[in-house]
């Protein structure tokens, strides 16, 4: 992979922890958080493969390397699902 093309997805990594955090304010401690992963997941579909796709059309990176980092994507989604129940059971445990 060409270093510029290194840095765009660094930075589209970048975006995607950016993306987490703001998603994971969206946190409701009584739970039911799945429009929370949907959206994150939306944003991901609609700015990111697109833009991926067009690296592989344009022959920057390869099938392999999209789809290493769309595995890294989808690691993300189900990050923030992990961060989402655990900000749900710590709320539930102060709440006892």
């Amino acid at each position: 992979m060409e270093e510029n093309v290194h840095e765009e997805i660094d930075v589209l990594k970048g975006m995607l922890d950016n993306w987490k955090k703001g998603f994971l304010a969206w946190a409701s401690p009584e739970g039911d958080n799945d429009h929370v992963i949907e959206e994150f997941v939306e944003e991901v579909q609609l700015h990111i493969h697109p833009y991926v796709q067009r690296l592989i059309e344009a022959n920057h990176l390869s099938e392999a390397e999209a789809n290493e980092f769309m595995r890294y994507c989808l690691d993300q989604v189900e990050d923030l699902r992990v961060l989402l129940n655990e900000a749900q059971k710590d709320q539930t445990g102060k709440e006892a």
